[in-house]
């Protein structure tokens, strides 16, 4: 499989074993396909986690970093205590050459965020969720794995958007009174394929 196969088929790729091959697959060639396409959104995302965590020293964990292009955004906006984990061992290779996080470990699909401390000031989930990434079930977990007055800053894609049920975790989160939304924006994504993502940051509130 190619890399632009694997661009062409990204967003049809079902969670699980299968997204674990791809990813592998394409690990070398990752941060070079989506540079190639403008990716806007580890950047929009950092920029939204600084707007409202001034601790620069807080522990952040990055869910299913990749190649660790999310870090390195985090790492430009200032933030100095980053781990990162993600279900592919072949992005995670890519991501310790950058030499950017404190600790890279692999998780599971039956326990995505067991690396989440109560030290954890927020979790980042920059491209990670929705379509061609992990699952629904993943936004509220990350919001259950979340300490009182921890932040989540997640983004939705295009493709994910056409799903309501994806926004629905967040309004029935804040509704029950789990979370509040600091900030919801929509912007760029990959302006190359004109695709764009909404950019979420939530706080627990219990």
């Amino acid at each position: 499989m190619t890399s632009k196969h694997i661009m062409d088929t990204i967003y049809q790729v079902t969670a699980g074993k299968a997204m674990q091959d791809t990813y592998d697959q394409w690990a070398e060639q990752y941060d070079a396909d989506l540079q190639q396409r403008d990716y806007r959104t580890p950047q929009r995302v950092a920029q939204a986690l600084a707007r409202h965590l001034p601790d620069r020293h807080a522990p952040i964990l990055d869910f299913a970093c990749g190649t660790g292009l999310s870090g390195h955004a985090l790492r430009d906006a200032g933030f100095t205590c980053i781990d990162g984990v993600d279900l592919s061992e072949k992005m995670l290779r890519q991501a310790m050459k950058k030499g950017i996080y404190r600790t890279l470990t692999p998780c599971s699909v039956e326990q995505p965020f067991a690396a989440v401390t109560t030290a954890h000031r927020a979790i980042v989930a920059s491209g990670a969720i929705g379509a061609g990434a992990a699952p629904m079930a993943c936004l509220a977990l990350a919001i259950e794995h979340l300490s009182k007055d921890g932040l989540l800053c997640v983004s939705l894609n295009d493709h994910t958007l056409e799903d309501p049920a994806f926004e629905a975790v967040i309004t029935e989160a804040q509704g029950q009174g789990v979370i509040e939304i600091l900030e919801q924006e929509h912007g760029p994504h990959l302006p190359a394929l004109n695709l764009g993502a909404k950019v979420y940051v939530l706080r627990k509130l219990i």
